[in-house]
């Protein structure tokens, strides 16, 4: 295992050999690559999708260009589409703003709606009344063990009502009824409502997919380093922050890396299905041996590293945040603390940002193995303070496009894609040593 006393040998700061090898440009052509892939394939690169094939057939192929030996690992998974938008209505009101629930069921239901609480226990559903449309507030539980207590109560269709406005989710797997999501005005007059009808229109169906993985052919393998980034995008565009950014800055790591004899090990991943859930990355870790998961010294993970009103992001490894979930599995605080003398030798700020479970560190942290990254945000809005720090705008989306098909290359920073390739390049020198 690495010894702190290794850390401070190794050639960590920015301005170390690997960091000057990586570039920005260099990922922003693979970024370029990525683009013309989905434009080339119905202007996505979902995983399941000849998008996503293509993607990860680039990525191999650069890979086989600079020497590594290339592993495709394939799993299955269940491939989702909407069809059309959900539509409800209440009386002859046509409910606005209404969300098909990922996974949810095809069809046309028309019933009385009947309000069941939270709907994540037994008892909510103690005086429901079969062949009803179950009308559950969000929170609390999954809206798939939501879904599944009404359907057992006998449910025909699902409506979660969120605490305010529009919402997306996902049922993690396919549902045999209709499931929708309506905002919290909706779902009050929906509750009061004599009849509802609830239509959506989906497919799903058993699709398979690929997780690329390259490792350096130097190095120890008992104390390997890891990178991965998701390399899918959502249906809905061509993903090229969400998570293009990523697998272009670690392709871009991995084929400098190639020219350099590191002492350990760095093992490079691009994943497959993020977006349905983690599920390459959880595929992955679930079929590691309890030795090579031992082997995994550190993952980072970069997930959205070139947002437009962008903060730096670093996962909060030690939870000195106390925010949201806590620590990471020891060692995550000394990714951490790598990321942040990265910024501080930069004079640049920082943030720390909470493990909340959205991206592929999480199968790792949950299987006890060190893990740390970078994110420069999504969807939620930029805070006054956080605008004063990093610029940008505040009370505007740290990236507007998110799954959106607007997240093109025009929904790239690339000062901070460039900034951010040298950071995990400098940690990824610092674990890896010799470069």
């Amino acid at each position: 295992m690495i010894t702190h006393t290794l850390l401070l040998l190794a050639l960590a700061a920015p301005g170390s050999p690997l960091v000057d090898a990586v570039s920005g440009e260099n990922a922003l052509h693979h970024l370029r690559a990525f683009q013309a892939i989905a434009d080339a394939h119905g202007g996505n690169r979902a995983a399941g999708t000849p998008g996503h094939d293509a993607s990860a057939a680039y990525v191999a192929d650069r890979l086989r260009e600079a020497g590594y030996e290339v592993e495709m690992q394939p799993f299955t998974f269940d491939f989702y589409r909407e069809l059309e938008p959900a539509r409800v209505l209440s009386g002859r009101h046509v409910q606005q703003e209404v969300t098909t629930l990922a996974y949810s069921g095809s069809g046309k239901v028309r019933a009385r709606p009947q309000r069941v609480g939270r709907g994540c226990a037994d008892a909510d559903f103690k005086r429901f009344v079969p062949r009803r449309i179950a009308v559950v507030q969000r929170g609390v539980c999954s809206f798939a063990v939501k879904t599944a207590n009404a359907v057992q109560a006998g449910a025909r269709a699902v409506v979660v009502v969120n605490q305010d406005g529009p919402f997306r989710g996902t049922l993690g797997k396919p549902q045999r009824v209709p499931v929708v999501g309506v905002p919290a005005k909706a779902g009050k007059r929906i509750g009061h409502a004599g009849r509802v009808t609830v239509q959506t229109k989906t497919s799903s169906e058993t699709r398979t997919t690929h997780n690329v993985i390259a490792q350096t052919r130097a190095g120890s393998t008992h104390d390997v380093v890891m990178v991965g980034a998701h390399l899918d995008s959502v249906l809905e565009g061509p993903g090229i922050n969400d998570n293009g950014s990523g697998s272009a800055a670690v392709l871009e790591i991995a084929l400098q890396t190639a020219k350099f004899t590191p002492q350990r090990a760095v093992r490079f991943a691009w994943w497959g299905a993020e977006e349905e859930g983690l599920l390459g990355s959880t595929h992955y870790v679930k079929n590691l041996s309890a030795a090579q998961r031992a082997d995994i010294e550190v993952y980072l993970n970069l997930d959205m590293v070139a947002s437009t009103n962008h903060i730096y992001g670093i996962y909060d490894g030690d939870d000195s945040d106390k925010m949201g979930a806590g620590p990471g599995p020891e060692g995550s605080a000394k990714v951490e603390k790598a990321f942040e003398r990265f910024y501080q030798g930069r004079g640049l700020p920082y943030r720390g940002t909470d493990f909340d479970g959205r991206s592929d560190y999480g199968p790792f942290i949950a299987a006890g193995i060190a893990a740390g990254g970078l994110f420069t945000g999504a969807e939620a809005v930029k805070t006054p303070e956080e605008a004063k720090l990093f610029g940008g705008t505040a009370g505007a989306p740290y990236d507007p496009c998110y799954h959106k098909a607007c997240d093109d290359l025009r929904n790239v920073n690339s000062h901070v894609l460039d900034i951010n390739t040298d950071a995990v390049a400098a940690v990824v020198a610092e674990y890896a040593g010799a470069m």
